[in-house]
């Protein structure tokens, strides 16, 4: 028996609700040798209150070692073990922006990107050109590009992202990026990695190829990298698996795609962080689980910016108390993974998580940090198995045999 059959199996209703706050990329590093991280610096008296009344650990994404992109560090924090569920970036995007995937499509999150004249990269992101920019751009690509034996869609995402969609007989979605995930390089091939992906790489390269050409003389969105090359996958809904009536506050596309994904109503969830408070406000009696994404941790730490991550998490603490006054039975604040600025990228460390319910168990911490979260209650464990926790301190878990 597998942890959902289980799950399913011991689910119990009643009215308790429980919120999970992501903060994307929270865990970071000291700049310098025994320094402290970003959380360590920022003033948070609301999340060290928090800590000090619930109970606190690391939470692994995946597995020891191994750096995580969003998608399975989400997947992980929403109950599905993301080494199981292995699930493509383009299809979290597509269905960010309500894109419909159908059973002939492959999905790919494309990233505008910098080229200097021999076709090096020079900036992965073009600057973080504007969402009207890139919304001139897909338009521009779109009314250009045609490849032959396939219909193909190109949808702008937000800022520097689009969507890319295949539609056609014969593809498949086994092909690796092309973004080589370093500056003065040129960007990669799309190479297929088994023989039923082998039309999707073709015609991709074709794709990347007209692509260069249509943006040739923009600046300094002057070409595209494909991530991500995904079909739909079957997954069971959260309310099927854990009997959750399971609501999503989040602005950024691609954590509504994921939200989705798992049977996650989206909700309108404004513009900025107060406009999420007020959406879960608003939506408090419309369901039992709640999921609210804070993407600029992870923006920031990607930035290599450690006083700008330190201002966004206080940033975050300051709207908590919007949250606590609402009651949840379980509350949690965690990240999908760490994105130290240090690194400037997502890496392998575990990641800060508390968890706030009226049986929690007391442990020594007194604030909410990398190093206090080593003396936590939860100790070290896998992200998947916080879900589960979670229904069990809400009382949403039966007692497992006789």
């Amino acid at each position: 028996m597998d942890m959902h059959q289980l799950t399913r199996q011991l689910n119990e209703s009643n009215d308790a609700k429980i919120v999970l706050l992501v903060a994307d990329g929270l865990g970071g590093l000291p700049i310098e040798p025994n320094g402290r991280t970003e959380l360590e610096t920022a003033r948070t008296p609301n999340l060290d209150a928090l800590a000090r009344g619930g109970v606190c650990g690391l939470s692994t994404p995946v597995a020891p070692g191994i750096t995580p992109g969003s998608g399975p560090g989400h997947l992980g924090l929403f109950g599905y073990d993301p080494l199981k569920f292995d699930i493509g970036r383009g299809v979290l995007e597509a269905l960010g922006i309500d894109f419909p995937i159908g059973p002939k499509d492959v999905a790919m999150r494309g990233n505008f990107c910098s080229v200097d004249a021999a076709g090096k990269l020079t900036d992965r992101r073009a600057g973080r050109i504007a969402t009207e920019k890139c919304v001139e751009l897909c338009g521009k690509l779109r009314q250009n590009i045609r490849i032959p034996g396939i219909e193909v869609f190109i949808e702008p995402v937000r800022e520097y992202r689009l969507v890319v969609v295949f539609r056609g007989d014969g593809l498949g979605d086994q092909v690796e990026d092309t973004d080589p995930q370093q500056l003065g390089v040129p960007t990669l091939d799309p190479v297929a990695t088994e023989p039923g992906s082998a039309r999707t790489a073709e015609l991709a390269k074709e794709f990347l190829r007209q692509t260069r050409e249509v943006l040739r003389g923009e600046s300094p969105a002057n070409m595209a990298m494909l991530r991500g090359f995904a079909c739909m996958p079957p997954i069971a809904t959260m309310k099927e698996v854990y009997g959750l009536d399971a609501v999503a506050l989040a602005v950024y596309p691609m954590y509504r795609g994921l939200a989705k994904l798992v049977g996650m109503r989206i909700a309108d969830a404004g513009k900025t962080l107060a406009d999420q408070v007020a959406g879960l406000e608003r939506e408090w009696s419309s369901g039992n689980f709640f999921f609210v994404h804070y993407k600029y941790t992870d923006s920031t730490g990607e930035d290599g910016n450690f006083a700008a991550k330190v201002a966004r998490i206080e940033e975050l603490d300051a709207a908590l108390p919007g949250i606590v006054a609402l009651k949840p039975d379980v509350l949690i604040v965690t990240g999908d993974h760490s994105t130290p600025s240090l690194l400037r990228s997502h890496s392998w460390h575990p990641v800060p998580t508390l968890l706030a319910a009226k049986t929690c168990r007391p442990d020594p911490c007194t604030g909410f940090g990398e190093t206090e979260c080593l003396r936590g209650g939860l100790g070290q464990f896998l992200a998947k198995d916080l879900l589960p926790l979670a229904l069990a301190h809400a009382g949403r878990l039966g007692k497992y045999g006789a």
